[in-house]
């Protein structure tokens, strides 16, 4: 630096990870920083991976690449092509992957636990539905404010009641609260994995315990007053809003200039406001100005019904139809086993029975010929020692019997127990809809919920008829694969022994005769799983929605079928009432979303601009103030002509009820030394916006020309600067959009109280082009404020611990 600067305080470096190889950082992409541990999102592969890592030393050095690799996210076909958040808890990594789709990987899992359709279709690598910004927020609701009463000196104290007037140490017992969120479904036994693949994106998710766990987490009541919002901006214009993890609101657009195309670029919010910041950049103009506009998610203070609670029960019904659709689909590939090798065994035999002089004998009359006779037709009899044999009948048994027994488990241990669950879901949605009646919006009634409860009991009664069926048949193979057995050892020998004799005598021949006549050419599971004629299909369809129960209507079915009457084909299969299920569930998340989306209200736009050309740009909303109930939001701007300054608007924004009121806006300019310019910056705190700065101000481009010209410039010199922006010191003066404020250089007198500066330990030979910061966080474990750098070649990173203090440091002069 400069030759009148001082020895810098050096921050002490905590990590150093070197990215694979393979996977060195994306170009364009940034880093994403975890809040709460120590763990950092890329993009690698070119785009085609999420990958998580840990920082693996602690030294100076680098390390050998995957040593540090936590875990990496592959979607077959498409790319990581919109931005990378973590969730405010550290829970989550979101990411807008290209088919318009915004993925969420857990901790415990590479796979997505939760996807997210943002924007239909696949972008094929345009703009017109790509995914842009993603940002996420915790707000708390007002279930919370509701709970607090005034003491008598005018502060705030919580108004509980006690159980039976007790309290346990210092806690108080509010009943009714307790009540509202006990969850019942822990009593119930824990959902078993299902097996791995099968068909679609969920096909590994539900494949192991950690990664149910991740999925079907249960509301706490001292979690219910926080809600996680996570706000999408697309390409489009698109404002796409989601809460608890995945509950959709649904995609929002606004224009704050005219009618064109404003997309998201930067977000800011705060857990006490319902008011988010938005900065919002036109598509169509030059890049000079930026809008700030505040969104307030009005339900957020005024639901009727506690917001985390719903959003967690919907979302857990959600994931479990998922659920449910995987189980089905793995259902009916055993079921579909135990008829393919059987049917394939026995169509060598049928054209030779058709050349027996009858002509007209199957394969299952033969065998049923020859159990009530003991005459073996000669097809038959070649059939059964050639073709079939010892190595067939093996193979024969090993396929229906684990495929059978595969389908009783999945049924037992899978199927019934995620209806047992949505029962109880259910049971608790039906009781908020009698709660709050049709006067409050809430988004469903209690008709719509009993419908759902309706068919989820048709799905209980056709899993247990499926149930009885599979252990029937089951049995009744046993029987044959035994006849079977024997036959081929008699066919096959020149006489019959005395063991084949005692073998025979103890058949159970009218199971061996049952199985052949009801199970071998057809089985009564497909009842449940065969696909029904599209016609038979629109037409039973067309008889299901209006009338009776459904509950009663299958049962008649059923017994129509039974009796060998003409009957509904389609009501019986689990496929179609597991549609229809969703279908109807889908109406009401919907209409929830709809309920909340009427409360999302936009306010007034502010331009942010300095008449240049943006070139970076960050968003902080401070702390809202009760006397006015505004917050002072700021932004910070460099432009691209100029990158040894950086410009910093203060915008006083009313908040909710106020939120369509006039903005005051101040600014302010810093000029950094001669010869430092700007890296990257970010707001960290209240207090601190830091900025990485360069000596020489080399870039990633010109440092790689050099390179290659084998004239390798001297390394520059990176240093951290924070600026403390809400100083008294800081000359902010009134600002319109366009105007470019007055500058206060930072090496000048009176400058000291406004920065300070640091140094980064171990930087040999590392050029950082790109910087992320994260406050301190206690939610798992103590973490110190962090700065992460990411290395020129995007091959490394570095992660650097922040004071505890950051007000009485080095300044610049």
């Amino acid at each position: 630096m400069a030759t009148d600067v001082p020895i810098l305080p050096k921050l002490p470096l905590l990590g150093t990870t070197a990215l694979s190889s393979s996977s060195p950082a994306a170009a364009g992409s940034r880093l994403a920083c975890n809040p709460a541990i120590d763990l950092t999102a890329t993009v690698g592969d070119a785009g085609a991976a999420l990958l998580v890592w840990r920082s693996s030393t602690t030294g100076g050095g680098g390390d050998d690449g995957d040593q540090g690799l936590v875990s990496k996210c592959v979607e077959r076909g498409r790319r990581v092509e919109g931005g990378v958040a973590w969730k405010a808890d550290g829970q989550f990594v979101a990411a807008g992957w290209s088919d318009g789709v915004v993925r969420l990987v857990g901790l415990e899992s590479s796979k997505a636990v939760h996807q997210i359709r943002v924007v239909s279709g696949d972008s094929g690598g345009g703009d017109a539905g790509k995914i842009g910004l993603i940002a996420w927020g915790r707000n708390v609701t007002g279930e919370s404010g509701k709970r607090k009463g005034t003491d008598e000196k005018g502060g705030r104290q919580e108004r509980r009641i006690l159980l039976d007037g007790e309290r346990t140490g210092d806690v108080a017992v509010d009943l009714p609260r307790e009540l509202v969120f006990l969850e019942v479904e822990t009593a119930l036994p824990k959902l078993s994995p299902l097996p791995a693949g099968g068909s679609g994106d969920d096909m590994f998710l539900f494949s192991s315990t950690a990664s149910l766990e991740t999925v079907f987490r249960s509301c706490k009541a001292e979690d219910a007053d926080d809600v996680h919002v996570m706000i999408v901006g697309t390409a489009d214009g698109g404002i796409h809003l989601s809460i608890n993890d995945s509950f959709v609101i649904g995609t929002v657009k606004h224009a704050p200039r005219g009618d064109g195309i404003f997309q998201l670029c930067g977000h800011g919010s705060r857990p006490e406001a319902s008011t988010h910041m938005l900065l919002l950049r036109s598509q169509a103009v030059d890049d000079t100005a930026l809008y700030l506009v505040p969104m307030n998610l009005t339900f957020l203070d005024h639901s009727p019904v506690n917001l985390s609670l719903l959003a967690s029960k919907s979302t857990t019904l959600q994931n479990l139809l998922r659920y449910l659709k995987s189980a089905q689909s793995h259902m009916v590939s055993e079921w579909q086993s135990t008829r393919e090798l059987p049917r394939r065994f026995m169509a060598g035999v049928e054209d030779d029975l058709k050349k027996l002089p009858n002509g007209d004998m199957t394969v299952v009359q033969a065998l049923y010929h020859t159990v009530v006779t003991g005459h073996v037709f000669e097809p038959v009899k070649e059939w059964l020692v050639d073709t079939l044999g010892d190595r067939g009948h093996k193979r024969w048994e090993k396929t229906v019997v684990s495929g059978l027994t595969s389908l009783r488990g999945l049924v037992h241990g899978n199927f019934i127990p995620a209806l047992e669950r949505c029962g109880v879901i259910l049971s608790r949605l039906l009781g908020i809809a009698r709660f709050h009646g049709a006067e409050e919006s809430i988004g469903f009634d209690e008709a719509q919920i009993k419908k759902l409860m309706d068919i989820v009991s048709c799905l209980m009664m056709v899993a247990h008829k499926v149930l009885t069926t599979v252990m029937d048949e089951l049995e009744h193979f046993n029987a044959f694969a035994i006849w079977l057995r024997l036959e081929i050892d008699k066919q096959g020998s020149s006489s019959i022994t005395e063991e084949l004799s005692e073998k025979e005598a103890t058949m159970d021949h009218p199971k061996v005769m049952s199985y052949i006549q009801y199970y071998l050419g057809s089985s009564p599971l497909a009842l449940y799983f065969d696909e029904v004629a599209k016609e038979d299909y629109i037409k039973d369809q067309e008889m299901v929605g209006p009338g009776p129960s459904l509950i009663d209507l299958l049962d008649k079915q059923l017994q129509e079928q039974e009796a060998g009457r003409p009957y509904m084909k389609v009501l019986q299969r689990i496929g179609f009432l597991l549609n229809y299920l969703t279908t109807k569930a889908n109406a009401v998340f919907d209409g929830i979303a709809d309920a909340e989306k009427k409360g999302v209200k936009f306010g007034q736009a502010t331009e942010v601009s300095v008449g240049k050309k943006i070139w970076k740009h960050d968003l902080w909303m401070g702390r809202s103030s009760k006397k006015d109930h505004s917050a002072a939001v700021f932004t910070a701007i460099a432009s691209e002509d100029d990158k040894s300054k950086i410009y910093i608007t203060r915008s006083d924004v009313p908040l909710d009820s106020a939120v369509s009121g006039p903005t005051s806006t101040r600014a302010c300019g810093l000029g950094l030394p001669q010869g430092v310019v700007i890296v990257d910056f970010k707001y960290l705190d209240d207090k601190s916006l830091l900025v990485l700065c360069s000596q020489k101000g080399e870039t990633e481009q010109s440092s790689e020309a050099a390179g290659r010209a084998n004239n390798q410039p001297e390394e520059p010199r990176s240093v951290l600067l924070r600026i403390a922006y809400r100083s008294p010191h800081m000359p902010y003066q009134g600002h319109s959009g366009g105007q470019l404020p007055s500058v206060l250089e930072l090496n000048s007198t009176g400058s000291e109280q406004a920065s300070s500066c640091f140094a980064f330990s171990h930087m040999s030979g590392f050029t950082p082009i790109q910087m992320e910061v994260q406050r301190a966080s206690k939610l798992r474990g103590e973490i110190p404020a962090r700065v992460c750098l990411l290395g020129r070649d995007r091959a490394m990173y570095k992660t650097y611990a922040l004071p505890e203090d950051l007000d009485d440091q080095v300044s610049w002069r």
